[in-house]
């Protein structure tokens, strides 16, 4: 229940006799977590570039018609969610320039100045240009003067300065790259070969001697959709080759690995797996962490779905409080273009979810959810629940507060929107009209993942930005409350 939206999710396969194109929707169905504003697949046969893209969920954008029409044994595909610059069918990805190549981008540049100084110079236009769209006409120009894939972008790599997990399609190959730090994830996969009418996976309809395959994702949840499985993660600061002479790796800066926090907490799908850690274990270990540190004395523990389900059964689990599934979510909720009316505005979060009045009645309880962005969504939920019938309500976190924005690929509002930026714990306790508030511990947090916390961008809890914002620094305060302490480490 936070207004925190994901802005893209990636997807690159290479396989010969492979039906791509249909195995590319499948992997964006299994990533249509991470953007619900648009899809976009490209695919090459060695000789041209086809692309189809437009606006709405991944069972929307596509048909039997578009998918059959995308010919190739390679292909991206990408989602994107709306951002706070609206929507529009411009904003869609893969990007294609002179159907050299297509570029699919989860992430954001904070700063474009390199870029777009770097193709000014070349008399390439810049205007209007999206990060990723920059991007992509700094590799053709590369392409067009005579350098390979593998060169342009090793050429291109130090102009992007930002957060970027990459799949980028030529008439030939398939590349994958991530940043030097690995902000946001992605992951290697391999399709092996299956015999004909070998049931149980989606390409198993697809016959030939050579139906394998290399896959890429931001989430290894998507593997098991397209039936792939595991291989590693795409290392920070590596690009990953595939043609048909085979896979190339190439570590073109030293990794640095800060993997953004917020895809343990809120972002990745549960069945998926960061650094080698489940995402679900990481999640219930939220939970017990958070049983530890504040004991309740409550009925029943509800999770406000989906993220914070297992965060509930960990604290269920460990303090022995019952946990019910209080809070019935509609599951067709989707993004809309119908612009709603003033009444359906008001409505908010009774759009989303309903409370089950006869399980809530006359009860404490203790609700669970992954963070608090503004405030407003847990403020109606909290009076959802008193009118439901609840003698008290406890509001538990499975994160710190929010403090500061993104500049790595979350759409955060701007810093002042951020109620944690402005309010001290007690004072957004009182904003809620909550009977309780706490929020998990940093270190808590930290050690329910099982990694080290060094490997881990925190930047939205504590203002330590590892990726320099350059220009935009200016727009990050450090919160500054009666009686409070700035916090160690913070940079501003």
């Amino acid at each position: 229940m936070n207004n925190l939206n994901e802005k893209c999710g990636v997807f690159g396969i290479y396989g010969k006799d492979l039906d791509v194109s249909r195995l590319t929707f499948y992997g964006l169905f299994a990533l249509q977590h991470r953007g619900q504003e648009s899809s976009g697949i490209a695919t090459a046969d060695g000789n041209h570039i086809d692309c189809y893209k437009n606006m709405g969920l991944v069972t929307q954008v596509y048909n039997e018609e578009t998918i059959t029409s995308l010919k190739g044994h390679i292909g991206i595909g990408h989602n994107r969610y709306s951002t706070s610059e609206g929507s529009h069918i411009k904003h869609a990805q893969p990007v294609i320039v002179n159907n050299q190549l297509a570029l699919a981008h989860n992430g954001n540049l904070p700063s474009t100045t390199k870029l777009k100084e770097f193709l000014e110079a070349k008399d390439i236009s810049t205007l209007d240009c999206s990060d990723s769209e920059l991007m992509t006409k700094a590799l053709a120009y590369y392409l067009e003067h005579g350098h390979t894939i593998k060169d342009a972008v090793i050429k291109a790599y130090p102009l992007f300065t930002g957060a970027f997990s990459l799949t980028i399609l030529t008439k030939d190959s398939l590349v994958a790259v991530r940043d030097t730090y690995g902000i946001r994830p992605l992951c290697m996969g391999r399709i092996y070969p299956v015999k004909s009418g070998e049931a149980g996976s989606p390409e198993a309809k697809f016959n030939g001697v050579n139906n394998s395959a290399t896959v890429f994702a931001s989430e290894s949840c998507a593997f098991h959709t397209v039936g792939a499985e595991l291989i590693r993660e795409v290392n920070p600061g590596e690009m990953v080759i595939v043609t048909d002479k085979g896979i190339e790796s190439v570590q073109i800066q030293e990794s640095k690995t800060k993997v953004d926090i917020f895809e343990f907490v809120y972002f990745a799908r549960p069945d998926s797996q960061i650094l080698g850690k489940s995402v679900y274990e990481t999640r219930r270990n939220c939970g017990m962490k958070l049983a530890e540190e504040c004991k309740i004395d409550a009925d029943i523990v509800v999770p406000v779905p989906e993220t914070a389900y297992p965060v509930a059964s960990g604290y269920s689990k460990k303090s022995g409080i019952p946990m019910e599934m209080a809070l019935v979510k509609n599951r067709y909720i989707h993004r809309t273009f119908i612009q709603p009316e003033q009444h359906s505005r008001d409505l908010g979060v009774k759009l989303k979810l309903t409370p089950l009045r006869e399980v809530l009645q006359g009860k404490k309880i203790i609700v669970m959810d992954d963070s608090i962005v503004r405030g407003t969504t847990s403020r109606q939920l909290v009076k959802m629940l008193f009118d439901a019938g609840c003698l008290e309500v406890h509001m538990l976190i499975s994160s710190p507060p929010v403090k500061f924005p993104d500049f790595y690929g979350i759409d955060t509002p701007k810093q002042e929107k951020l109620i944690a930026s402005h309010k001290t714990v007690e004072e957004i306790r009182q904003f809620l009209g909550a009977t309780s508030l706490y929020f998990l511990s940093l270190k808590g947090l930290m050690d329910s993942t099982g990694i080290d916390s060094n490997l881990f961008c925190t930047s939205c809890f504590t203002g330590e930005y590892p990726i320099d914002l350059l220009e935009r620094t200016k727009e990050v305060k450090q919160p500054v409350y009666a009686g409070e302490v700035k916090p160690q480490g913070a940079l501003f």
